[in-house]
């Protein structure tokens, strides 16, 4: 009984293994900067792996750069360089003493003595199957070792670029390259870049990658010093730190900027992209001067690439605008409010907001209800009336915005681009009105190109947001999108996959509805644009496909003088018989005419012979040929022979001209 009681008697607990739950730790609220934001997530900008940064950077330095220029008028000179840094060299930079390996086995690259016996036995394989081809002679492919595995060995490369524009002031220079989401580019304008993150993403990237602080060379017109600045950025703080910053001599007053950043990248797998950047960046700027260089440690690897201007006529630069009330939402109507100086609702409606005057604004003050008055104070404003100013914001009607604020690069200057870069057999260009989605006026030209220097067969398609090409993500594209699947290519007398086609569509706006942060492509699912595209496209084909046509009929009428002239000897040894027959039967009794008895006495006689038939009717077939080219060629206005490139060379400043500019040409008078 005892032992039974004992056995029923409840177990006591061991000691540590209380069931008791835990009190969770009270949360920290944690908080991350802009920078460290960026740092984590640098892929939304563009820095996705080490070829996709080595791209980027050059990319937002070379825009930077044409908008510095572009600023104040000045055509753009930039110069990029990429020099390839070896590790002897960037352990020496940094201050690292070369270190020899003493694990082998601790490296990726490592080869065990199996895997080496096995790969060359297979290699031994390869070799033995080719022998046995090449025996029996059949074609035999070039053998290629299979090489061991590849450490992933880090590779560095110092960016440079060099520009002729603004400037900075001295005092900016820190906060403008080392404090994330700060910047010149917020107002309500057309400009390349939008984040304020292009040069602070470099830096951000050059911290994590080398540790290596940005380097920043800058002088304003008119300035007898040289502003010269050494920084990285604290992450965590988001602000940047400062190295070096002094002011220098400028003993040749030049004005501009040059930047120099050093950061792991990959050349190998970008190049293609790089130069096609580059080469794509020449034909949307031809009055911009480019010179790329990339420099390695081995000087056959070497490229250096000139990319001259066409052109001095810049399109204008674009203006800086106000809200369309149709754009606002509630933040930003709020902000105005904060911002503005103007004291009544009557004066900040006037003059915060495009297209409305002083007689709309009385109108919609009183639309808003009792509540509201033209003189009370705008500050004074509840959140309440400030919805109700919103509601009748997107449900009354406004006026488009206008287009004269927009800076397209001009039909003049893409046809310009596109002959300067891809030397085409024709091309037509276009440029549409403008056009407005969501309170943002925008613009679309467009080019379209048939033949041309390194053009691959079918549709090539080159996109352009601002000014600037558009290289990735394009299958999603809207401008892909509709030159593959909206436009039918051979109702204008192209073939879309056998012919050499270029595509070029130039998209200005206000705002630009990108994809994402990096600008990598532009969605399909607006309509105005859509259609504004399609548009475009099919105004450049109908302009071809009248080329198109005529050149096709002159193709037609040589291939008939082709095949009339093969057969005027058999034509003219037949009429000259038939004559001759003719002749021989004279004494019969026939009816002709003067000018047929004429015509067999000359026969008779000899005075006519065969080469006189085959004289006459080759002079008939020329003449007929002439005539009709002559038609073609004033009909099309354009000398199908072999042209030479004429260049213009830019005046000296003091001379003094007007430009009288139309979409497609420029007439200059010199005064």
């Amino acid at each position: 009984m005892e032992s039974r009681e004992s056995s029923e008697s409840p177990q006591v607990p061991k000691k540590g293994k209380s069931k008791t739950p835990r009190k969770p730790k009270d949360s920290i609220l944690k908080q991350k900067s802009p920078a460290e934001f960026f740092a984590d997530n640098k892929n939304i900008a563009g820095f996705d792996n080490p070829g996709k940064c080595l791209y980027t950077t050059v990319r937002e330095l070379v825009e930077n750069a044409l908008d510095s220029s572009e600023s104040i008028s000045e055509l753009p000179v930039v110069e990029i360089t990429i020099e390839e840094i070896g590790r002897s060299k960037f352990n020496s930079m940094i201050g690292l003493a070369d270190h020899e390996r003493r694990d082998e086995a601790l490296y990726d690259d490592f080869e065990t003595a199996k895997a080496r016996e096995k790969r060359l036995a297979k290699e031994a394989r390869v070799l033995e199957i080719q022998a046995k081809n090449a025996a029996l002679g059949k074609k035999v492919k070039d053998f290629a070792a299979t090489k061991a595995a590849k450490g992933r060995e880090a590779s560095y490369y110092r960016v440079t670029c060099k520009d002729n524009g603004r400037g900075m002031p001295h005092d900016d220079i820190p906060n403008m390259f080392g404090r994330v989401l700060s910047g010149t580019k917020y107002g309500l304008k057309q400009t390349r870049g939008k984040f304020g993150l292009g040069a602070k993403m470099a830096l951000i990237w050059s911290k994590m990658s080398t540790g290596l602080p940005i380097e920043i060379t800058s002088s304003m017109k008119s300035q007898n010093y040289t502003s010269f600045c050494r920084l990285d950025i604290d992450i965590h703080k988001n602000v940047p730190h400062i190295h070096v910053h002094e002011k220098r001599e400028n003993k040749e007053r030049l004005h501009g900027a040059e930047i120099q950043i050093v950061i792991e990248g990959n050349w190998t797998t970008y190049r293609s992209k790089i130069l096609h950047y580059m080469r794509q960046m020449a034909v949307i700027t031809p009055y911009a001067q480019f010179l790329f260089q990339f420099l390695s440690e081995s000087p056959e690897k070497n490229v250096i690439i000139r990319f001259a201007r066409r052109t001095d006529i810049m399109p204008p630069v674009p203006l800086e605008t106000k809200y369309h009330p149709s754009a606002v939402d509630i933040l930003l109507i709020k902000r105005l409010i904060t911002e503005t100086s103007k004291q009544t609702l009557l004066q900040f409606l006037q003059h915060e907001f495009v297209n409305i005057g002083k007689s709309h604004a009385d109108r919609l003050i009183g639309e808003m209800g009792p509540d509201f008055s033209p003189k009370m104070s705008v500050k004074s404003l509840t959140p309440q009336q400030i919805v109700r100013i919103h509601q009748l914001f997107r449900q009354a009607k406004f006026d488009d915005p206008s287009g004269d604020i927009l800076s397209p690069a001009g039909e003049y200057n893409l046809r310009l681009g596109i002959i300067k870069e891809l030397h085409p057999d024709m091309v037509a260009t276009f440029s549409g009105s403008a056009q407005v989605f969501e309170g943002h006026p925008f613009m679309v030209e467009a080019g379209v190109s048939v033949g041309g220097k390194d053009v691959k067969q079918g549709l090539n398609v080159f996109r352009f947001a601002n000014r600037i090409p558009l290289l990735f993500e394009q299958g999603a594209d809207v401008v892909t999108r509709t030159a593959m699947k909206r436009i039918n290519w051979n109702s204008y007398k192209i073939n879309q996959t056998q012919d050499k086609i270029g595509v070029f569509v130039s998209i200005v706006s206000t705002k630009i509805p990108f994809k994402g942060t990096g600008k990598e492509y532009i969605g399909d699912d607006i309509s105005e644009i859509a259609s504004a595209v399609k548009t475009a496209i099919q105004q450049c084909c109908n302009q071809l496909k009248s080329k198109i046509v005529k050149r096709i009929h002159a193709r037609e009428q040589q291939e008939r003088k082709r095949n009339l002239s093969k057969y005027i000897p058999s034509a003219t040894a037949a009429i000259y018989d038939l004559l001759k027959q003719t002749n021989a039967h004279g004494s019969k009794k026939r009816r002709r005419g003067d000018d047929s008895a004429d015509l067999l006495k000359q026969v008779s006689v000899n005075a006519v012979t065969k080469d006189t038939f085959k004289e006459k009717l080759a002079q008939h077939v020329e003449k007929v040929d002439y005539e009709m080219g002559l038609e073609y060629a004033t009909q099309t206005g354009v000398n199908e022979e072999p042209r030479e490139d004429i260049y213009i060379q830019s005046l000296d400043e003091d001379k003094n001209f007007i430009d009288f500019q139309s979409p497609i040409f420029v007439f200059r008078l010199y005064h």
